[in-house]
């Protein structure tokens, strides 16, 4: 007896249910891969944030460092100051770095010969620019810098002493 339209369905139906046992895991990378998508982003763009935060505050550093120098290079504390607050100024601008709250702040209590200029910046940094996830708030980042003013070199702020 030839196989009837009903009997040729099923024989199908049952070649269907064969190949789906034989691959049960069939469509699960689809179903893996849009869980973990999102997430492996959300990583990525963090790693990129901190990567962001570690050279800006190489860059505050950096800043610190020269605006010490520059106040150590000053013949008056005063002059020393001023100095220190706008080479700290322009080494961020050169950096590429825009700090939204920047604070220089300087010691130069001890500016004499063989003294020290210390300098301290600080810089608020936006976390929305580091990365396009929009990170909310921002972080202070903070160095200090010392510098030393050259023992053989007269300051119009130091006592000299007799020759």
């Amino acid at each position: 007896m030839p196989p009837t339209r009903a009997h040729r369905a099923a024989d199908a139906l049952r070649r269907r249910i064969a190949l789906v046992r034989a691959r049960p895991d069939a469509g699960s990378i689809t179903a893996e891969l849009t869980v973990l998508l999102p997430i492996l982003v959300m990583i990525l763009l963090l790693v990129v944030a901190a990567g962001r935060l570690a050279g800006n505050r190489i860059e505050v550093k950096d800043a610190a460092h020269q605006a010490a120098r520059a106040a150590s290079l000053a013949r008056d504390p005063i002059t020393a100051r001023s100095r220190a607050e706008s080479t700290a100024r322009n080494a961020l601008a050169s950096a590429g770095l825009s700090c939204s709250k920047l604070g220089v702040s300087v010691n130069v209590t001890a500016f004499a010969p063989g003294g020290t200029a210390r300098v301290t910046v600080r810089c608020a940094v936006d976390l929305a620019d580091v990365t396009a996830f929009g990170l909310p708030g921002s972080r202070t980042l903070s160095a200090t810098a010392t510098s030393a003013v050259d023992t053989h070199r007269g300051t119009s702020g130091a006592s000299r002493s007799a020759r």
